[in-house]
């Protein structure tokens, strides 16, 4: 691989293209302000205006929301994994079908895998722009977002009306349902009733991981941090590792699948045979498989990176085992 082939393959924080009307909450007061990033495959926003970056199917999608202080998200459900790490801002994640079901607050290095089958939102409850990095389970990423009841009857009432098609269309621009196509069905309750609604003792100590506790434990070599075996037991289809400037090493490796570099401390660097690439918080790398490459520091100061390595197990339901 040359350097050029490389870089389309790289993107770059500072290049990241926003899409503000991705999806049904868009024009919800407290909800429009949002920023979503589609940054590697399909992703699931319902809008035909957002970009994709890198469209190459890798078993899982990447991608990220920007918000300014006190931008929510809507309470929405998973059928595959969903999981954030906080890169730049104080983030509280909630979750139950009304948002009070219980909460957790994450700080930068943070991630979360929230479990499927769970309705959950979040909130930049810090004091500027806050992004959160993240990785959705399979290609497809389940289908598409399942939505709250209420959240789908306070878009209409801002004009936006999401299509039995997975697609919104925007009355404010006169836009109408296509002929044939329906309005998306409100959950009935016996389909609410069969949603969880986990404990926050459930919920925070099973599928939360603190950075500083992370890098504590990274100290000789890279933490498994979810996988079968991880800090997090999951098979969501990926698994996701953490190293830092003590548990990196020049010896290059790799791997049979697509896999995925996303500093979230300090810049690094990546060397294959053919060439080297410098990556900073917020840039995200896709590595080809079977592509022999090393990743280590290329400054002094504090370093963290999340590795995400695509693996044989389908994207689905949180893993019980």
């Amino acid at each position: 691989m040359t350097p050029s082939e490389m870089e389309s393959r790289i993107v770059r924080y500072g290049e990241l293209h926003p899409c503000k009307t991705a999806f049904i909450d868009a024009h919800t007061p407290g909800s429009d302000q949002k920023e979503n990033f589609t940054i590697i495959g399909g992703g699931v926003s319902e809008s035909p205006d957002q970009h994709v970056h890198i469209t190459i199917p890798h078993g899982f999608n990447i991608g990220a929301a920007g918000q300014p202080p006190k931008c929510r998200n809507s309470m929405h459900n998973h059928r595959t994994a969903e999981v954030f790490f906080v890169l730049k801002g104080r983030w509280r994640f909630f979750w139950g079908e009304k948002g009070d079901a219980g909460e957790v607050i994450l700080e930068e290095g943070d991630i979360f895998n929230i479990p499927t089958n769970i309705f959950r939102g979040f909130e930049n409850i810090g004091t500027d722009y806050g992004m959160i990095m993240a990785i959705l389970g399979g290609d497809d990423a389940g289908g598409g977002v399942i939505w709250a009841p209420h959240v789908i009857e306070d878009a209409k009432a801002h004009g936006l009306i999401l299509g039995e098609n997975g697609k919104l269309y925007d009355s404010k621009k006169g836009e109408r349902l296509p002929e044939g196509v329906k309005p998306m069905p409100l959950l009935s309750k016996e389909e609410l009733a069969e949603v969880d609604c986990p404990s926050a003792m459930d919920v925070i100590g099973g599928y939360v991981r603190r950075y500083l506790d992370m890098v504590a434990l990274a100290e000789e070599k890279p933490v498994k941090v979810i996988g079968a075996e991880g800090l997090i037991r999951d098979k969501p289809g990926f698994e996701v590792d953490f190293l830092t400037r003590a548990s990196a090493t020049q010896e290059k490796h790799e791997h049979d699948k697509p896999s995925v570099l996303m500093p979230v401390k300090g810049h690094w660097r990546v060397d294959w045979d053919g060439g080297s690439a410098t990556l900073a918080p917020g840039d995200t790398m896709s590595v080809p498989e079977g592509l022999a490459h090393s990743v280590v520091p290329s400054m002094t100061g504090e370093a963290a990176l999340f590795h995400v390595i695509a693996t044989d197990d389908a994207a689905g339901p949180t893993w019980k085992g």
